[in-house]
């Protein structure tokens, strides 16, 4: 995802204690990257306090490492300069793991699986994703995301709207600007539930992908650290708990739907 500019970064902060308290005091704090924009994975809540999914998964990590942890809300297309200058240590933040961005940072075993879905205008003729490939189709592309990427190699010919917000994106949606918008499923499925009756939903994948956590070339203890974490959170339960907290009306659509749900994978070993 999916899915901004370094600029007006720091819009959102929060500090949180880990582990034990004589330890952490003599290492530094692990400061995560999320762009809080984006429930329920990561989200600023009612208390103006950075939460979600991504949140509790930075929590356990940090713990693991027996370090204070802080989270800094940044611009999506910003996430990876912050993390090669060293502004921060990881990222997580809904940021699926492909070979492009394998080129200048690492990544961690997945967490989530997803796919690109297409949101549609309500009066859009469209039926199937094949659709996109007509001559002349407008589409709205969120900067920096992997739909973005996806589209303007797959449809060469159709016609960009280019922003930087997901709001943005779901108001040329809503308003029949644009054919269509390119991101994930749990996206798609939101925004065409708070919009039903401007908007429809292809959910089928046009492209598998996985989101996984981002941390800097080269450092394969703290990869070391963070796949342990993930695959304790697997075992333990922690994914099927997070996904009736945050995500279960998600989870019953895509089981009608014949969907696997996002935490459902395989990890290769």
């Amino acid at each position: 995802m999916l899915k901004r500019f370094f600029s007006g970064c720091a819009a959102a902060m929060l500090l949180v204690s880990c582990g034990d308290g004589s330890k952490s005091a003599n290492l530094p704090k692990l400061i995560i990257g999320t762009d809080a924009t984006y429930p329920p994975f990561e989200f600023v809540d009612e208390r103006g306090q950075i939460s979600g999914v991504s949140v509790e998964i930075g929590r356990e990590i940090a713990k693991s490492m027996g370090r204070e942890v802080e989270f800094r809300n940044l611009n999506f297309d910003g996430l990876i300069t912050a993390l090669k200058t060293g502004s921060i240590d990881i990222i997580i933040s809904s940021m699926t793991a492909n070979e492009e961005r394998r080129k200048s940072i690492d990544f961690s075993d997945p967490y989530v699986r997803t796919g690109l879905s297409i949101l549609l205008s309500k009066n859009s003729t469209i039926q199937k994703g094949e659709e996109l490939k007509v001559a002349g189709r407008r589409l709205v592309v969120r900067l920096g995301t992997t739909g973005e990427m996806w589209a303007r190699k797959e449809l060469p010919e159709a016609k960009f709207v280019s922003v930087d917000t997901d709001a943005a994106c779901v108001m040329e949606v809503v308003n029949g600007n644009v054919d269509a918008w390119i991101y994930d499923q749990i996206s798609v499925m939101n925004f065409n539930q708070k919009h039903p009756e401007t908007t429809r939903a292809l959910l089928a994948p046009l492209k598998e992908e996985v989101w996984a956590v981002g941390l800097k070339q080269g450092e394969e203890e703290t990869k070391k650290q963070i796949n342990e974490v993930l695959a304790r959170m697997r075992g333990d339960g922690s994914f099927s708990r997070m996904a009736e907290k945050y995500l279960a009306r998600e989870r019953e659509l895509m089981k009608s739907q014949g969907l696997p749900f996002v935490f459902e994978l395989e990890v290769a070993k």
